[in-house]
């Protein structure tokens, strides 16, 4: 009777186990692996280059994507052509693969560090359990002028573009969270905001660097993307082109870091004129091993 029982404990043992390692099987299938993260794409080295192009934009006509943090939902947006309107896709990672694209209603989200909150310009949504909430106002300082990007570092801190249309300079701000409250606006000094149409920060989680967007007499012809570092004394060095391999005589924008921190991502294209005299966007998604920031770190 004793072994009977002994034999019984070490069966419900191994049946538990068993169980363990299904469900643990089951949930590794839930996200994606090293070799699908990024639909299968071979990592870019130190020269960018197309990000999944016969996927998210076949057409040329992508704007502007990005990853959610727990890698299983890809957001991007398209343009001109057949889509007269600026539509907005998602591909899910499911199941164990990717699927189809399909239309979303959330607009060039930018998540949380956990990805329980996404921003759209000066509004964000927190995540339930039935999925996202509506748009709620961030409040002041984000009330009083148009946002189109807008990041934040670790310690909460949000780096902001602005614009007063017609207004085109634009102007890179940052506010401090203190206390739970979101200090007034202080904006950056020139050796940030310097140039046209300045937009889309990116700011490092310990705000080691700031990436941008903007036009300017030294780059490589129309909008181009630059970096500028933070000294030990909490100053900006002045602003750097990130040089022709990730500039060029297109339109080079929306730089953004995986959270991982692995790769750079950002969009390039250009205005086409078309035999109605009308113009279109035709861009593309580009990636880059992120070795390149360390690569213009002051030494």
């Amino acid at each position: 009777m004793k072994h009977t029982y002994i034999i019984l404990l070490i069966e419900l043992a191994l049946f538990l186990n068993a169980c363990n390692t299904k469900n643990q099987r089951s949930k590794d299938n839930d996200s994606p692996t090293i070799e699908t993260v990024y639909f299968g794409e071979k990592p870019p080295g130190l020269i960018p280059k197309q990000f999944a192009p016969d996927l998210v934009s076949p057409d040329g006509l992508f704007e502007g994507g990005r990853l959610s943090p727990d890698r299983k939902e890809y957001y991007f947006s398209r343009k001109n052509g057949k889509y007269k309107e600026r539509t907005f896709f998602v591909i899910r990672y499911e199941n164990g693969s990717w699927g189809n694209e399909s239309e979303t209603e959330l607009k060039w989200p930018r998540f949380s560090k956990g990805g329980d909150t996404l921003y759209r310009g000066n509004k964000y949504r927190n995540r339930t359990d039935t999925g996202w909430s509506e748009l709620k106002s961030l409040g002041a300082p984000f009330t009083d002028k148009h946002i189109m990007g807008i990041s934040f570092s670790d310690n909460g801190t949000a780096f902001f573009d602005q614009f007063e249309r017609p207004d085109t300079v634009g102007a890179i701000s940052y506010s401090r969270l203190i206390n739970g409250r979101y200090e007034p606006r202080q904006k950056m000094g020139k050796e940030i905001n310097t140039g046209t149409w300045i937009a889309h920060p990116h700011i490092a989680p310990d705000e080691s660097y700031l990436i941008w967007d903007v036009v300017r007499e030294d780059g490589q012809g129309n909008s181009d993307i630059y970096i500028s570092f933070q000294a030990e004394d909490g100053s900006w060095v002045p602003a750097m082109n990130m040089g022709d391999k990730i500039n060029t005589s297109m339109d080079e924008s929306g730089a953004h870091v995986t959270d991982d921190g692995k790769y750079l991502f950002f969009s390039r294209g250009e205005w086409e004129a078309k035999e109605d005299g009308s113009t279109n966007w035709v861009g593309k998604p580009y990636w880059v091993d992120a070795q390149v920031i360390n690569n213009l770190r002051p030494r």
